[in-house]
């Protein structure tokens, strides 16, 4: 789950950062009456969707009076904005952030996440933020430094120090606004349950001021229970809708570019599968990972969710019977096959408990299924059942 900016800078101001004065508008009268409210003459109306690259998206608009704020919220209110981060069909825009503009000398990158690596929690930081931050991830990566903090002994000192240091933050003054944004980002990391928390850019003014210009949380689906007031914040509208759908029926769904749906029992096996397709010329749908505990329901809903996309050209369905037995499995495609009018060709490996009471259903059910006696004859046999629907 992800918060919006304006959602985020709340609730960095609540730990003691500062952020930008400003307030979010749902419509162009709303953005002039907090533009007058903010005073002065310079003004940023920001597009509010998650995504990122919303500048590079003329999802940023700078502002030198009400009667541009009010142009710029008309313009991104009501809209889909499409960055280098979304898809063509890009994000709705219901509100716009509008803030007071800053004096920018520097910008700074800085978030916080989990190293898997080093099983830490770990600082990332550059000199270099803003905008671009991918590219100079992609062209030059020794820009980027690390730090991490040991679980046991939280943020310290020394790990402030590193930070302003390879930041290029050298007065006291800076360094202690540092300490704040920096001991803050790790509380709401931990207290919050977020899987990432980063500020691009965080500037240093004309006047040496350290500010959050920008926010981003996101956080842990699995630890959404804990977080009612959180869960509270969550903008449906900003999320694939199919995968929206997945999470009502306990399926782990994820919408890809390809025509060839997959349906697994297992993250791993779900992973594999979509590499096989790619590696016998095929490009995968989806991520579908039913679960240990697929009931013939939940299959059901699998398929109602592949065939929702209509660029499906093909399903593969790849079962490894562990705690679910095959048969079980093979009745749900049965049910489901029968209950939606699959028309598409299916392919189906199935391997492990009761198999062979699986594949024997399958055989006498009647319907035009195919079976595979492997992993590499499953691949190949749902690519050329794909191009041959093409």
């Amino acid at each position: 789950m992800n918060l919006h900016e304006y959602q985020s800078k709340q609730l960095f101001a609540q730990y003691g950062m500062t952020v930008p004065r400003g307030k979010v508008a749902s419509s162009p009268e709303q953005a002039v009456a907090v533009a007058r409210e903010l005073g002065g003459s310079f003004f940023v109306v920001k597009a509010q969707v998650h995504a990122g690259g919303r500048g590079k998206g003329g999802g940023v608009k700078l502002c030198r009076s009400h009667d541009e704020v009010a142009a710029a919220a008309k313009a991104l209110i009501g809209t889909r904005l499409v960055t280098p981060q979304t898809d063509a069909a890009g994000l709705p825009v219901h509100q716009v952030i509008v803030e007071g503009g800053s004096d920018i000398a520097r910008e700074l990158y800085l978030s916080v996440l989990v190293d898997r690596a080093t099983e830490r929690v770990m600082f990332m930081a550059s000199q270099d933020g803003g905008m671009d931050i991918e590219q100079v991830a992609h062209d030059t990566p020794e820009r980027i430094f690390f730090v991490a903090v040991h679980p046991a002994t939280g943020v310290q000192g020394h790990h402030v120090r590193d930070l302003a240091f390879g930041l290029g933050l050298k007065s006291k003054e800076q360094q202690a606004e540092l300490a704040k944004v920096v001991k803050g980002l790790y509380r709401i990391f931990e207290e919050k349950d977020a899987s990432l928390v980063e500020i691009n850019p965080l500037i240093v003014t004309t006047d040496g001021r350290v500010v959050v210009l920008d926010a981003k949380v996101n956080l842990d689906d699995n630890a959404a229970f804990r977080q009612p007031e959180l869960r509270a914040l969550r903008d449906e509208s900003q999320e694939d809708a199919t995968e929206r759908e997945a999470t009502k029926h306990d399926l782990n769904y994820v919408t890809l570019d390809g025509d060839i749906a997959c349906m697994v029992n297992g993250a791993g096996l779900a992973m594999a599968t979509m590499d096989i397709i790619k590696l016998h010329g095929g490009k995968p749908a989806n991520f579908l990972d039913v679960g240990g505990g697929a009931t013939a329901e939940r299959v059901t809903a699998a398929f109602k969710l592949i065939l929702s996309n209509k660029e499906v050209k093909a399903i593969l369905v790849n079962i490894f019977g562990g705690i679910v037995k095959c048969d079980l499995i093979a009745e749900g495609i049965i049910t489901a096959a029968k209950a939606l009018g699959v028309t598409v060709p299916v392919v189906v490996r199935l391997e492990g408990t009761r198999v062979a009471e699986g594949k024997a259903l399958l055989a006498s059910s009647g319907l035009a299924i195919i079976p595979a006696n492997d992993l590499t004859d499953a691949a190949k046999k749902v690519v050329a059942a794909a191009k041959k629907k093409a």
